[in-house]
């Protein structure tokens, strides 16, 4: 996900970003951070960095933690809690390097005020996240403090559903223009129809969330914070000049995918349809994308079962949907053999652990020659 998070940041008007393998880094302000978390579909998290320093043991991090001025970014009558990424040899369990950052943080206000913070596990108010590579460690605010990978809309999951996140990355990812048609066969809880029409809206749900880690340090201005989402709200347009269709053969994922959208301020925005995703409505005006999210089949003999739907998919791609852009999101590379067209694109995505591909195709009408559709 980094290159898409790095594009959504820097369409924030932010230069100078480095790209890594699990994050984006960036010079800013903690402003910036609220900024941020406000309008990032995209990210898990907002991390703004507190300090960095060389260590080799649990001791040496123990003295650079408390050398901090914990005082400064929140009170002694607060709340923190630590989480933590570590790997270093001398460090068997990453707990451990929490606990002694934990100890840091609680004796420097001892020391201080002759009494601490509570700690705990609960993310609802000041969080710290350590990241200990080696002998590289850095502390942080976690600004964000529960996820902002999940959006907050979806009351009624159905099986496996994809996360916010990965949904929106998958359509930033792709040929869509946010301008043509968006169509969502097969769309279960409805999270890609329901992210294009946020994406096309300019709708950032992040408005009415009631809680994040930044609003419980010091360093938090709440008028900023309200000045903020003001100008993020007069973006919101209320009209599409196209069509976002969503169908499934399921009843059921009909009607949670409708309530998802209801409850994300989009469900006028989107057409919903109870039908086989074979006869799903596609518009001849303008054209745009297909988007479809099949189950992987992890099990031998699901994946089986599955290979029917995997060519049926390509069978409706070549008959009945020239002239868009399809795009197959799957975790089953074999499964997707089976579609039998010649990908344009594959863009690697994680799904939780499962090594997954967006597939991009571009269906012609006959056969593509210079650059040109046949007629």
């Amino acid at each position: 996900m980094s290159p898409i998070v790095e594009e959504e940041v820097k369409a924030l008007g932010f230069k100078n970003t480095s790209i890594h393998h699990q994050n984006v880094e960036l010079m800013g302000t903690f402003a910036d951070t609220l900024r941020l978390n406000l309008y990032l579909r995209t990210a898990n998290r907002v991390l703004f960095e507190i300090d960095n320093f060389n260590v080799n043991t649990a001791d040496e991090l123990y003295k650079k933690v408390k050398k901090i001025r914990w005082d400064s970014i929140f009170d002694v009558d607060g709340y923190f809690s630590i989480k933590s990424y570590v790997k270093n040899d001398k460090i068997l369990d990453p707990r451990f390097a929490s606990l002694r950052a934990k100890d840091a943080i609680a004796d420097y206000f001892m020391e201080k005020y002759d009494r601490r913070p509570n700690s705990g596990k609960d993310l609802s108010q000041t969080v710290l996240f350590l990241h200990w590579h080696e002998h590289e460690a850095a502390i942080y605010i976690d600004t964000s403090g529960e996820t902002i990978a999940k959006h907050g809309y979806r009351k009624i999951p159905m099986k496996a559903p994809m996360m916010e996140s990965l949904a929106a990355g998958t359509i930033l990812a792709s040929a869509w223009d946010q301008k043509s048609h968006f169509i969502n066969p097969m769309c279960g809880s409805g999270t890609l129809a329901i992210e294009a029409a946020l994406i096309a809206k300019r709708k950032f749900l992040n408005i009415n969330r009631e809680n994040f880690g930044f609003m419980h340090v010091n360093y938090y201005n709440a008028d900023i914070w309200e000045r903020m989402k003001q100008e993020a709200a007069v973006l919101e347009v209320k009209e599409l000049p196209f069509k976002i269709i969503a169908t499934d053969l399921n009843p059921a994922a009909i009607v949670a995918a409708r309530q998802n959208a209801l409850a994300a301020g989009v469900e006028e925005l989107i057409e919903f349809k109870t039908c086989d995703f074979r006869d799903t409505p596609l518009p001849e005006d303008e054209k745009g994308v297909i988007f479809i999210n099949p189950e992987y089949g992890q099990r031998l003999g699901e994946e089986k079962a599955l290979e029917k739907t995997y060519q049926e998919i390509g069978d409706f791609f070549k008959q009945k949907a020239s002239g868009y852009f399809g795009y197959i999101f799957t975790g089953n590379l074999n499964l997707a053999k089976r579609i039998g067209l010649r990908t344009k694109r594959r863009i690697e995505f994680f799904n939780a652990k499962i090594d997954c591909r967006l597939l991009e195709y571009e269906l012609y009408a006959g056969t593509k020659k210079s650059g040109k559709l046949d007629k």
